[in-house]
C-alpha cells in the first residue's frame, strides 16, 4: 500500500485525498479577495476541514495567467498568520509557494507540505525542504505565470510534461528526498491550451506510473471552454472533473468545493459497479 509522508501526517493513498484551497490573495482567478484577511482565511480553512479536506493548501501569491509576483515579505505576511491560526486544527497544512525563503519560514511555522508550481527549480528551493519531513508537490509550468499562456507550443505535451517531471524526481532523489514525500502535478492551465489540458487529463494514468499525481482543475478556464460556464458557475464541471481525475489515477485532487467533491467520491465508491460486484 502506497503512503504519502506529509509532515505530521502519513496518508494512505489507497483512498483519494482531497486538498482544499485557501487563497490569501486579492487577485486569484476564482476567489481572489474573498479570504484576503487572516481571520477570514482561517475561518474558511476550518470550514473546508469540517467538510472533509485532508490537506489545506494556503497560498499568498496568485499564479493565475498574467499575475504579478509579490515580494517575499508580502507573501509571508499573508501566509504565516493563517498557517499559525490553523496549526491546531488537526488537518495537514500545505503552503503554495515558489520562493525558498517562504518555504523555509512556512516549515518553521509548522507547514506539513510545500506545493511549488515551479517544480522547486528556484536556487535553494530543494535545499529549503530536503531536511524536513514535509510532503512536496512538483508541478510542471511552461514559463512563468505572467507569460505562460502566451502561445504555448509542444510537439508532444504528454511526453514533455512527463520528461520534465521525471527530471524533477531525479533532482529530488539527488537531494536526499524520500520518494514517499513526493507528488507530481501536470499543471493544468499552466502554459497549456485546451488541447494540451485534454491530452494530459486523458493520460493521467501514464503520469501516475511515475509518482502519485495531484490534479488541480477546479473552476479552471478549460472547464469553462468545454461547458460555456463562467468561473463562478463551474461547481458541477469541477466536481465531475475531480471525480474523473480520481478514476484516471489521481491520488490527490486540489479543489475549491470540498464538501461536494468529498460526497461525489464517496458516492462513486459506494455505488460503482466494480465495488458492488466485488461484494457479491
Amino acid at each position: 500500500m502506497s503512503l504519502f509522508q506529509c509532515g505530521r501526517y502519513h496518508f494512505s493513498l489507497a483512498q483519494p485525498l482531497v486538498m482544499g484551497i485557501v487563497n490569501v490573495t486579492p487577485d486569484s482567478f476564482s476567489d481572489g479577495g474573498q479570504f484576503f484577511s487572516a481571520e477570514r482565511a482561517i475561518e474558511h480553512g476550518l470550514k473546508l476541514k469540517d467538510e472533509g479536506a485532508h490537506i489545506l493548501d494556503i497560498g499568498g501569491e496568485s499564479t493565475r495567467p498574467g499575475s504579478i509576483p509579490v515580494s517575499v515579505q508580502a507573501e509571508l505576511a499573508r501566509v504565516i498568520p493563517v498557517l499559525e491560526g490553523l496549526r491546531g486544527a488537526d488537518v495537514a497544512l500545505s503552503v503554495d509557494t515558489m520562493k525558498p525563503e517562504v518555504m523555509a519560514a512556512a516549515l518553521a511555522a509548522g507547514a506539513d507540505m510545500i506545493n511549488d508550481v515551479h517544480g522547486f527549480e528556484a536556487p535553494g528551493a530543494l535545499q529549503a525542504v530536503s531536511d524536513s519531513s514535509c510532503g512536496l508537490c512538483f508541478m510542471h509550468m511552461r514559463g512563468m505565470p505572467a507569460s505562460m499562456q502566451v502561445d504555448p507550443v509542444y510537439t508532444d505535451v504528454v511526453a514533455a510534461v512527463a520528461g520534465y517531471l521525471s527530471q524533477r524526481l531525479v533532482a529530488a532523489q539527488a537531494a536526499g528526498i524520500d520518494s514517499a514525500r513526493v507528488l507530481i502535478d501536470p499543471g493544468f492551465g499552466f502554459g497549456k491550451t485546451l488541447a494540451h489540458n485534454l491530452a494530459l487529463f486523458k493520460n493521467l494514468r501514464h503520469l501516475a506510473d511515475m509518482a502519485p499525481v495531484l490534479t488541480g482543475v477546479s473552476r479552471k478556464s478549460f472547464l469553462g471552454a468545454l461547458t460555456g460556464r463562467a468561473t463562478g458557475d463551474r461547481l458541477l464541471p469541477s466536481v465531475i472533473a475531480a471525480l474523473l481525475a480520481v478514476q484516471g489515477g489521481a491520488a490527490v485532487v486540489r479543489v475549491h468545493d470540498v464538501r461536494e467533491t468529498v460526497e461525489a467520491i464517496r458516492l462513486w465508491q459506494e455505488l460503482s459497479w466494480q465495488e458492488l460486484g466485488a461484494q457479491q
